[in-house]
């Protein structure tokens, strides 16, 4: 079992061959589908000595191929059959699935919270991305870590570099979230407050009521007013990248309670009546403002008796 030996920490592009690996490629352009993905950089992502630079990239990773390359490294040899397995049996084998898949394998074998832990951090700084999804998904599945431990454990993969690394994570801790919203909330509030844009962001994009690619929360869709304690403290964020998630999390919110939309939008242009805030009231508005608008195509339309 992996439990019984304490793994090392991969070091991002630790081996001569990621050393090796050309600027051309290092500094390229993502496809633009995931057909039009050379073989060279195909072949370097399933080896895990670089990273995907676009959601094209990150959907064509072999995770099964990735393990094989990785998992001798860490000793884990013994893991490989049962993700094979895993993956094979999927229904719809998506990268999302396939990320989530191996993640669970890695939570089941690593029993202990101390060597679920010890496995986390042997591959939250490797060179691939996709790895250190794994790393996320083994966290959001182990049952035995508590929610301030799960979420202290993913703030800096909340803060990561690649994109795809900061949406697993959230995603990772946002069952536990829904689960324990009151606590989370709490939690969440210093994160509200941190220099950095990706962690600010991580707190509104966790606890979006619908969210993307993942179950809703139901509490929030019903009761919205239960964040906003994270919310305020973004309303006028100089971040775009916050913003956006501030003004999808009211969008969000306007499909269940479109009164509560319209009532803290109205507060907020008038407690902070910035460019920023503006901006967030302005696409937070826009599925209220679409039906609206269509509401009053049909009334047009109808007929005069």
């Amino acid at each position: 079992m992996a439990d019984q030996h304490k793994t090392p920490k991969l070091k991002r592009n630790s081996s001569a061959a990621a050393d090796a690996v050309p600027a051309s490629i290092l500094n390229r352009k993502g496809a633009r589908n995931t057909a039009a993905v050379s073989a060279d950089v195909r072949a370097l992502l399933n080896a895990g000595l670089i990273e995907s630079v676009n959601l094209c990239e990150w959907l064509i990773v072999d995770h099964e191929r990735l393990a094989e390359n990785v998992f001798p490294e860490l000793g884990w040899q013994s893991c490989l059959p049962q993700v094979s397995s895993a993956l094979k049996n999927l229904k719809t084998p998506t990268a999302l699935k396939k990320t989530f898949a191996v993640g669970e394998i890695l939570a089941q074998l690593h029993t202990s919270k101390t060597a679920a832990a010890s496995a986390f951090e042997s591959l939250r700084d490797h060179s691939s991305d996709t790895v250190r999804t794994w790393a996320c998904a083994l966290i959001g599945q182990k049952t035995a870590i508590t929610l301030a431990e799960k979420l202290s454990l993913l703030q800096p993969l909340a803060a990561d570099p690649n994109m795809g690394v900061r949406e697993i994570a959230w995603m990772a801790a946002r069952p536990l979230i829904s689960q324990q919203l009151p606590e989370a909330i709490q939690l969440l509030s210093s994160w509200v407050q941190n220099k950095d844009e990706r962690i600010r962001r991580f707190a509104s994009e966790a606890t979006r009521p619908r969210g993307v690619w993942c179950a809703h929360i139901k509490e929030l869709k019903e009761s919205p007013e239960l964040a906003l304690s994270l919310l305020v403290p973004l309303r006028s964020d100089e971040s775009k990248y916050v913003r956006d998630s501030v003004a999808n999390w009211l969008n969000d919110a306007s499909k269940s309670r479109p009164d509560f939309v319209r009532q803290t939008c109205q507060t907020w242009l008038s407690e902070s009546p910035t460019p920023a805030t503006q901006a967030i009231v302005k696409r937070a508005l826009r599925t209220l403002k679409k039906n609206e608008t269509l509401g009053a195509f049909r009334y047009k339309m109808t007929p005069i008796e």
